[in-house]
Protein backbone atom coordinates (compact mmCIF):
# COMPACT_ATOMS: atom_id res chain seq x y z
CA UNK A 1 0.00 0.00 0.00
CA UNK A 2 1.56 3.41 -1.05
CA UNK A 3 0.62 5.23 2.42
CA UNK A 4 3.19 2.35 4.28
CA UNK A 5 6.08 3.13 1.65
CA UNK A 6 8.71 5.33 3.41
CA UNK A 7 8.96 8.96 1.99
CA UNK A 8 11.49 11.18 0.41
CA UNK A 9 11.41 12.85 3.86
CA UNK A 10 12.57 9.61 6.05
CA UNK A 11 16.00 9.33 3.66
CA UNK A 12 16.56 13.12 4.08
CA UNK A 13 17.81 12.91 7.60
CA UNK A 14 20.89 12.59 9.02
CA UNK A 15 22.58 9.42 7.87
CA UNK A 16 23.35 8.11 11.12
CA UNK A 17 19.83 9.17 11.99
CA UNK A 18 18.52 6.84 9.09
CA UNK A 19 21.08 4.26 9.72
CA UNK A 20 18.82 3.50 13.10
CA UNK A 21 15.82 4.38 11.75
CA UNK A 22 15.77 1.71 8.95
CA UNK A 23 16.21 -0.80 12.05
CA UNK A 24 12.56 -2.17 12.20
CA UNK A 25 11.49 -0.71 8.51
CA UNK A 26 10.78 -4.01 5.78
CA UNK A 27 12.71 -4.27 2.66
CA UNK A 28 10.13 -5.28 -0.26
CA UNK A 29 11.19 -6.58 -3.24
CA UNK A 30 8.62 -7.70 -6.31
CA UNK A 31 9.19 -10.07 -8.35
CA UNK A 32 6.48 -10.58 -11.03
CA UNK A 33 3.40 -11.28 -8.69
CA UNK A 34 5.19 -12.23 -6.25
CA UNK A 35 6.99 -10.26 -3.41
CA UNK A 36 9.85 -10.83 -0.93
CA UNK A 37 9.57 -9.27 2.65
CA UNK A 38 12.06 -8.92 5.56
CA UNK A 39 12.81 -6.61 8.44
CA UNK A 40 15.37 -4.84 8.57
CA UNK A 41 18.05 -5.70 11.49
CA UNK A 42 21.56 -4.54 10.93
CA UNK A 43 23.26 -1.29 9.04
CA UNK A 44 25.62 0.61 8.50
CA UNK A 45 26.19 4.70 7.78
CA UNK A 46 28.79 5.78 5.01
CA UNK A 47 28.85 9.65 5.92
CA UNK A 48 30.74 12.36 3.18
CA UNK A 49 33.52 12.79 1.43
CA UNK A 50 35.67 12.95 4.71
CA UNK A 51 34.38 9.43 5.84
CA UNK A 52 37.78 7.47 4.30
CA UNK A 53 35.21 4.13 4.46
CA UNK A 54 32.90 5.82 1.99
CA UNK A 55 33.58 5.44 -1.78
CA UNK A 56 32.81 9.55 -1.93
CA UNK A 57 36.53 10.18 -0.41
CA UNK A 58 37.86 9.58 -3.48
CA UNK A 59 35.88 12.34 -5.05
CA UNK A 60 32.93 12.26 -7.98
CA UNK A 61 33.68 9.35 -9.61
CA UNK A 62 31.91 7.05 -12.24
CA UNK A 63 31.43 4.63 -9.33
CA UNK A 64 30.12 7.26 -6.60
CA UNK A 65 27.92 9.46 -8.78
CA UNK A 66 24.92 8.31 -7.07
CA UNK A 67 25.73 8.85 -3.54
CA UNK A 68 25.78 12.67 -4.46
CA UNK A 69 21.97 11.96 -5.90
CA UNK A 70 19.00 13.21 -4.17
CA UNK A 71 17.87 10.85 -0.74
CA UNK A 72 16.06 7.95 -1.24
CA UNK A 73 18.10 6.37 -4.64
CA UNK A 74 19.68 3.06 -4.36
CA UNK A 75 23.32 2.60 -4.42
CA UNK A 76 24.40 -0.86 -5.22
CA UNK A 77 28.19 -2.27 -5.89
CA UNK A 78 30.67 -5.39 -5.81
CA UNK A 79 32.33 -6.29 -3.47
CA UNK A 80 35.12 -9.34 -3.95
CA UNK A 81 34.21 -9.10 -7.45
CA UNK A 82 31.39 -11.23 -6.41
CA UNK A 83 28.56 -9.91 -4.15
CA UNK A 84 26.04 -7.23 -4.74
CA UNK A 85 25.97 -4.33 -1.34
CA UNK A 86 22.39 -2.62 -1.40
CA UNK A 87 22.69 1.19 -0.29
CA UNK A 88 20.08 3.54 0.25
CA UNK A 89 21.43 7.47 -0.65
CA UNK A 90 20.47 10.12 2.34
CA UNK A 91 20.89 13.38 3.47
CA UNK A 92 21.22 16.47 1.08
CA UNK A 93 21.70 16.16 -2.92
CA UNK A 94 25.45 16.67 -3.40
CA UNK A 95 26.43 15.49 0.14
CA UNK A 96 27.63 11.54 -0.60
CA UNK A 97 26.37 9.80 1.60
CA UNK A 98 24.67 6.93 2.18
CA UNK A 99 23.16 3.78 4.50
CA UNK A 100 24.12 0.04 3.71
CA UNK A 101 21.69 -2.73 4.77
CA UNK A 102 23.77 -5.43 6.24
CA UNK A 103 20.79 -7.86 7.45
CA UNK A 104 17.47 -8.78 7.34
CA UNK A 105 15.28 -11.35 9.13
CA UNK A 106 12.89 -12.76 6.65
CA UNK A 107 8.72 -12.43 6.80
CA UNK A 108 8.74 -14.74 3.10
CA UNK A 109 10.43 -17.07 1.74
CA UNK A 110 12.74 -16.37 -1.62
CA UNK A 111 12.05 -19.91 -3.09
CA UNK A 112 14.85 -19.02 -5.84
CA UNK A 113 17.50 -19.32 -3.60
CA UNK A 114 18.35 -22.89 -2.67
CA UNK A 115 20.68 -22.53 0.32
CA UNK A 116 18.84 -19.57 1.53
CA UNK A 117 18.31 -21.25 5.02
CA UNK A 118 21.13 -23.59 5.48
CA UNK A 119 22.84 -22.66 8.81
CA UNK A 120 25.41 -20.50 6.55
CA UNK A 121 22.78 -18.40 4.61
CA UNK A 122 20.28 -17.82 7.59
CA UNK A 123 21.92 -17.39 10.72
CA UNK A 124 19.68 -17.59 13.62
CA UNK A 125 16.44 -16.81 11.44
CA UNK A 126 18.28 -13.83 10.10
CA UNK A 127 19.85 -13.23 6.65
CA UNK A 128 23.17 -11.68 7.38
CA UNK A 129 25.87 -9.61 5.46
CA UNK A 130 25.02 -7.44 2.46
CA UNK A 131 26.20 -9.87 -0.15
CA UNK A 132 23.47 -12.52 1.05
CA UNK A 133 20.15 -9.30 1.40
CA UNK A 134 21.13 -8.52 -1.96
CA UNK A 135 20.84 -12.37 -2.97
CA UNK A 136 17.81 -13.09 -0.93
CA UNK A 137 16.07 -10.19 -2.50
CA UNK A 138 17.82 -10.55 -6.07
CA UNK A 139 19.34 -7.15 -6.01
CA UNK A 140 21.99 -6.43 -8.59
CA UNK A 141 23.03 -4.07 -10.76
CA UNK A 142 20.78 -3.14 -12.60
CA UNK A 143 18.84 -1.14 -9.51
CA UNK A 144 21.93 1.36 -9.04
CA UNK A 145 20.47 4.82 -9.70
CA UNK A 146 17.00 3.72 -9.28
CA UNK A 147 14.64 5.58 -7.31
CA UNK A 148 12.81 3.91 -4.20
CA UNK A 149 10.23 6.27 -3.70
CA UNK A 150 7.27 5.16 -6.23
CA UNK A 151 9.54 2.19 -7.59
CA UNK A 152 7.54 -1.15 -8.66
CA UNK A 153 9.86 -3.52 -8.18
CA UNK A 154 12.40 -2.76 -4.79
CA UNK A 155 10.73 0.09 -1.58
CA UNK A 156 10.64 0.31 1.65
CA UNK A 157 7.56 0.58 3.78
CA UNK A 158 7.19 1.76 7.66
CA UNK A 159 7.55 -1.53 10.14
CA UNK A 160 7.66 -1.96 13.92
CA UNK A 161 8.90 0.63 15.89
CA UNK A 162 12.69 -0.34 17.35
CA UNK A 163 13.20 0.92 20.71
CA UNK A 164 16.53 2.69 21.30
CA UNK A 165 16.95 0.55 24.15
CA UNK A 166 17.20 -2.46 21.96
CA UNK A 167 20.10 -1.02 19.16
CA UNK A 168 23.65 -1.45 19.45
CA UNK A 169 26.33 0.45 17.13
CA UNK A 170 30.00 -0.58 16.70
CA UNK A 171 32.53 -0.13 14.86
CA UNK A 172 31.33 -0.98 10.76
CA UNK A 173 32.95 -4.37 8.83
CA UNK A 174 35.19 -4.68 6.33
CA UNK A 175 37.06 -1.35 6.06
CA UNK A 176 40.45 -1.48 8.47
CA UNK A 177 41.83 0.77 5.25
CA UNK A 178 39.55 3.40 6.81
CA UNK A 179 41.72 4.37 9.66
CA UNK A 180 40.72 5.89 12.46
CA UNK A 181 37.26 6.31 10.59
CA UNK A 182 36.54 2.23 10.72
CA UNK A 183 37.08 2.71 14.43
CA UNK A 184 33.63 4.90 13.93
CA UNK A 185 30.38 3.36 15.88
CA UNK A 186 28.36 3.91 12.78
CA UNK A 187 27.38 -0.05 12.35
CA UNK A 188 23.99 -0.31 13.86
CA UNK A 189 22.15 -3.69 14.79
CA UNK A 190 18.95 -5.20 16.96
CA UNK A 191 19.68 -6.90 19.87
Amino acid sequence: MAEKKLSRKFFKKSTLKVAQNLLGQVLVRRIGKKEIRGIICETEAYVGSEDKACHASRGRTPRSEVLFWEAGRVYVYLIYGMYYCFNVVTEKKDFPSAVLIRGVIPLTKAPEIKSQYSPRFNLGGKVLGPGRVCKFFKIDKKFHGQDLIGNKKLWLERGPKISEAKIKKGPRVGVDYAGAWAKKPWRFWVK
